[in-house]
């Protein structure tokens, strides 16, 4: 008998991002069909179980446009929309949503909210965690301000080492609000 694994998902106004949770995948399978039909499956853990999935999506996708990374932790797939629109949901039908699929906060962004500045900078921010399948112009971007934030915190560190030492808590304290302060204009 096969398990179900964990899935979670996102959309924007033309694509659907969904990530299976499965680490340890071996030999997965996944297949998209231009129905909107998405089935999975691997094995994985100790014993090497039978992970399976199928779910009907609540339209149809372009299956040349979309994207897959099998990774060590999980499987991400970007499924490209046949039709740019908002989805009331991720599976066609009116039952309720299966236990094992839920919304990945990360990832998410209300219709409202999905305009084309601010969906660059979360892409780059999504595919690189991913292996890099985002554009090089997202990720380079986001890998620079990951610098300058890690370094300001780093000297913050060092300073307020020093500080504690000599004077006690002010003078470090007040090396983190510096630190934050210079953090936020990186942003």
């Amino acid at each position: 008998m096969s398990r179900v694994p964990e899935v979670k998902w996102a959309q924007r106004q033309d694509k659907v991002f969904i990530t299976v949770q499965l680490p340890d995948a071996k030999n997965a399978k996944v297949n998209l069909e231009p129905e909107g039909v998405f089935s999975f499956s691997a094995s994985a853990g100790a014993e090497n179980h039978l992970y399976e999935l199928k779910l009907e999506l609540f339209d149809k996708v372009n299956v040349e446009e979309s994207k897959i990374n099998v990774g060590v932790r999980s499987i991400f797939c970007i499924v490209e929309k046949a039709e740019k629109g908002w989805w009331k949901k991720l599976l066609r039908g009116d039952g309720k949503t299966p236990h094992y699929v839920k919304v990945d906060w990360d990832k998410w962004v209300d219709e409202d909210e999905d305009n084309g500045a601010g969906d660059l900078d979360l892409g780059g921010m999504d595919f690189s965690n991913f292996g890099g399948m985002g554009g090089d112009d997202g990720m380079g971007g986001f890998e620079d301000s990951d610098d300058e934030v890690s370094k300001p915190q780093q000297e913050v560190r060092k300073a307020g080492d020093t500080n504690q030492e000599e004077e006690g808590e002010d003078k470090s304290d007040a090396g983190i609000t510096e630190g934050k302060t210079e953090a936020a204009q990186s942003t």
